[in-house]
C-alpha cells in the first residue's frame, strides 16, 4: 500500500494497491455521485437520492472535512473517491463516519452498480482501514445491516471480526432493522497483512 499523506491541505492524500486508488473527490465527481446515490441499491442502505446540486455541495462538505482533518487531526468525515486504478473510472466513496475521542473510527462505503462485483470494495476499506490505523486508531469498526450481505461480505473479506448484532438498532427506509457490528485492532490488522 502506498500512502502519501501529509497534513497539507495543498497535497491531496491519495492511497493505492495499484488495483484501486484512494483519492480527495474533485468538483467534476458531482455527476457521478447523483447517478449512483439514485441506484436503488444504494438508497436501500445508504445515500439519499442526489440531484447534481447536491452532490456538489456534499463534495464541498468533503472539502470542509478535509480542511478540518488538516487543521485538527481528526478525520471525521473525510471521505475518499473510491478509483479503478485501470481504468481511472470513478467507483464508489469510502470514508470516515467517524473518530471518536478514544481513536476509536466507524467507516463506511458503497459502490455504483457498474463497480460491484470485482473487489474494489473489499480493496477500499483495506486501504483506509490501513491508513486510519496509520493514523493511530486503536480500532476501527463498521455496522452493516443486518440483511445486507453483500455489505457484510465486503467487511468479512477486508479482514473485519464479526463481534456481534445490536437487535433493532436502526431504522432504514422507515423501519427499525437489526444491525450486524465488525471490527479491526491494529495488532490483528498488522498480523494479518494485506488481502
Amino acid at each position: 500500500m502506498d500512502v502519501s499523506e501529509s497534513r497539507d491541505e495543498s497535497q491531496v492524500a491519495v492511497i493505492s494497491d495499484d488495483v484501486v486508488v484512494l483519492r480527495r473527490w474533485s468538483r467534476s465527481d458531482a455527476e457521478f455521485i447523483a447517478e449512483a446515490c439514485n441506484d436503488p441499491a444504494i438508497q436501500r442502505y445508504s445515500s439519499p437520492a442526489l440531484s447534481i446540486g447536491e452532490a456538489a455541495e456534499l463534495i464541498e462538505s468533503f472539502g470542509r472535512k478535509w480542511t478540518g482533518f488538516v487543521e485538527s487531526g481528526n478525520p471525521t468525515g473525510v471521505a475518499f473517491a473510491v478509483v479503478d486504478a485501470a481504468s481511472g473510472e470513478l467507483a464508489g466513496l469510502c470514508g470516515v463516519d467517524e473518530w471518536s475521542t478514544a481513536g476509536v473510527a466507524q467507516i463506511g462505503y458503497w459502490l455504483a452498480a457498474a463497480a460491484r462485483r470485482r473487489g474494489f470494495a473489499t480493496r477500499a476499506v483495506v486501504l483506509l482501514t490501513g491508513w486510519l490505523f496509520q493514523l493511530g486508531a486503536a480500532r476501527v469498526f463498521l455496522t452493516v445491516v443486518s440483511e445486507n450481505v453483500d455489505s457484510i461480505a465486503v467487511a468479512r473479506g477486508a479482514g473485519f471480526t464479526y463481534e456481534g448484532t445490536l437487535r433493532s438498532h436502526g431504522v432504514w427506509q422507515g423501519s427499525r432493522r437489526d444491525v450486524d457490528v465488525f471490527g479491526a485492532l491494529p495488532d490483528e490488522w498488522a498480523a494479518r497483512g494485506g488481502i
